[in-house]
């Protein structure tokens, strides 16, 4: 009689997890840019605090997908419209500060990446700019973009591996603090993932 209450409580527990599994399935596909390096990841890792809940899951900045036509509201799109992300879509750091930035070169390749903690069907990613006299005292908005991508990787519905890379070259004529904004479009869902990188041209 033991065993069979055992074996009983095992398969239980494994429907239970299995239920779990199928009930999170939405939410399956995570990851961020850490090339060049996200917001959110400066959170994570320590070099941005205060932060709040996004630095346990910086891959979790998941909206609405569409963008620039859909997805986040202005003035939330580095959080992806999520309101406990907020801190990431202020002009500054939670101490004030302005965001740390990568340098880059405008007219030059550059390899960006993303690190993937579950793997999705993937339309595909698309890196967006600010143009020239962007509004930096405020969250950023449509307004503050060129809309139009400068680089887009179609992935065709495929899953990305763990750690993805892929190049391009960074737009020309721009000088000074910009935010990259990369959107990774899920294909089998409504939502895309969302990261913005502050650079320095």
């Amino acid at each position: 009689m033991r065993k069979k209450t055992k074996w009983y409580a095992a398969v239980l527990g494994l429907t239970t997890a299995g239920a779990l599994v199928l009930s999170s399935g939405a939410a399956s596909g995570h990851g961020y840019t850490d090339l060049p390096i996200s917001r959110q990841k400066l959170c994570a890792n320590g070099t941005v605090t205060n932060c709040g809940d996004i630095q346990y899951e910086p891959q979790s900045v998941e909206g609405p997908k569409g963008f620039p036509g859909a997805g986040p509201a202005d003035g939330q799109i580095c959080n992806g419209g999520i309101s406990r992300f907020a801190p990431l879509g202020a002009p500054k750091t939670p101490s004030g500060a302005a965001w740390p930035t990568t340098k880059v070169t405008g007219g030059q390749s550059y390899t960006f990446r993303w690190q993937f903690t579950a793997m999705h069907a993937t339309t595909d990613f698309k890196y967006y700019v600010t143009k020239p006299g962007w509004n930096q005292t405020h969250n950023l908005a449509r307004s503050d973009l060129n809309t139009t991508p400068f680089l887009t990787v179609p992935y065709n519905g495929q899953r990305p591996p763990a750690t993805l890379s892929h190049s391009g070259t960074l737009p020309s004529g721009l000088t000074g603090h910009h935010v990259i904004v990369a959107v990774w479009t899920i294909a089998d869902t409504a939502n895309a993932f969302y990261a913005c990188s502050d650079v320095t041209f």
